[in-house]
């Protein structure tokens, strides 16, 4: 430290006076407040550029030699020390622009350290799940609504500390005991149900890195692994509970509803004809995607890749489909309808009105039965299982059939609903219906 040029108690108010030159670069001033106090300041320039910056107030009963400041301010030695800090830490950067650039930086640090703070409040587990769902929803996916529902009820809700944690901190153990819950209360198929809805959440997220078509909302997520891979299904509640309906049963069924008025039998019975397609799909059928030159419509298969969009399934328009999509008497945009299009009709009510007419005929019935009686008893009648797979649009697996054409199949379809129609309408009496 250089001779000071001017004691402190002779400083006159309301002037920088410069008290000595510090090292590295710069030097130690003073400014004498109106109220007495004195304050030290480190001064210094960068090119063109040149700042004051405070170091504290001078505290006259500090000890002369004490370099750390008190609770009161700083002594003349305590000040120095302190403008030799800044001026190094200034030297030390002048390639980069000296303390600009440092300050610049720091601020640029802070607002950052903010942005991720932010970031992350938006970034846990529980808004993957959900912004996961909502890309379903985009997709035409119609499993968004029982994936939102499995992951609010058995996740966000029964789990909350770990749904409020950041998507990249939880671990697989996290999900094996979310998972292990559902499997104790006897829900193992909603557990597999929930893995597999948390796998592909997680596996957008990862893809979203090198695929365009993903938003980039779900890099926000910074995932890196994905934790729910290594898990394990329950195999025992994957196994075929599906229980179809015997031939015996398809033809007691259509019976029941050949020649009922009304829309809501012939909702039933499009649903048969077209080979038990699935009921989500089906309701949502568009009258623009009925194509009566070409004979044939246009479903929409949402069941397939994560980050993959709904693909196309062409189900041929046989003579009896057509009539009874003709009894359903389609308008406005949707086929089956209440609304006169506006609106479709709910899976659920077709499933109901099913069970309604059949349940006092057939055992056990369900609305779900129909799909895998209708494929059994094609498999008894000798139609390939290619035909029935393109048919239920299912079993498609390798890269050449996930990218068929479904047009290439149509005749396929076609000969084997015409076969189901055979089966169906085989000679039979008519079973008497019971009084609702």
């Amino acid at each position: 430290m250089s001779k000071i040029s001017t004691p402190l108690r002779d400083l006159p108010a309301g002037k920088f006076h410069t008290l000595c030159k510090v090292a590295p670069t710069g030097s130690l001033q003073a400014r004498r407040q109106r109220d007495g106090s004195i304050v030290f300041y480190w001064r210094y320039s960068q090119g063109t550029h040149s700042e004051r910056v405070a170091i504290g107030i001078y505290d006259s009963t500090a000890p002369t030699k004490k370099l750390e400041p008190s609770a009161s301010g700083f002594s003349l030695a305590a000040a120095v020390r302190q403008a030799e800090s800044l001026a190094l830490e200034h030297y030390n950067a002048r390639d980069e622009g000296g303390r600009p650039a440092l300050l610049q930086r720091q601020r640029e640090a802070v607002e950052r350290a903010a942005k991720e703070e932010a970031l992350a409040a938006t970034a846990t587990l529980g808004h993957l799940l959900l912004e996961y769902c909502d890309q379903l929803k985009r997709l035409g996916r119609q499993s968004h609504g029982n994936a939102r529902s499995i992951f609010q009820l058995h996740i966000i809700d029964a789990f909350p500390e770990i749904a409020a944690r950041p998507a990249n901190q939880v671990t697989t153990e996290d999900f094996v005991a979310i998972i292990r819950r559902l499997d104790a209360a006897g829900k193992g198929r909603t557990g597999n149900k929930l893995r597999s809805f948390a796998r592909s959440a997680y596996q957008v997220a990862l893809a979203a890195k090198t695929k365009a078509s993903i938003p980039e909302r779900f890099q926000d997520f910074g995932i890196q692994v994905n934790p729910v891979a290594s898990t394990q299904p329950d195999q025992s509640a994957n196994r075929a509970d599906k229980n179809p309906l015997s031939v015996e049963e398809l033809r007691t069924y259509w019976q029941l509803i050949k020649d009922l008025p009304g829309p809501g039998p012939a909702w039933l019975r499009v649903h048969l004809l077209s080979g038990g397609q699935r009921i989500e799909q089906l309701v949502r059928l568009r009258n623009a995607d009925v194509n009566l030159a070409e004979r044939y419509l246009v479903l929409y298969d949402g069941k397939g890749r994560p980050g993959a969009g709904a693909r196309k399934h062409w189900v041929p328009l046989t003579k009896p489909l057509l009539a009874a999509l003709r009894d359903c008497k389609p308008s406005g945009e949707f086929a089956l309808s209440t609304t006169n299009g506006a609106k479709p009709i709910a899976g659920t009510t077709l499933s109901k009105l099913a069970a309604e007419i059949a349940s006092q005929h057939i055992a056990g019935f369900t609305a779900k039965r129909i799909r895998s009686g209708v494929e059994t008893a094609l498999a008894a009648a000798k139609v390939s299982l290619e035909a029935r797979g393109h048919l239920q649009s299912h079993g498609i697996s390798g890269v050449q059939a996930r990218h068929y054409d479904g047009h290439d199949y149509l005749d396929a379809k076609r000969e084997a609903l015409d076969r189901l129609f055979q089966i169906l309408d085989a000679d039979r009496k008519s079973p008497r219906r019971k009084p609702h």
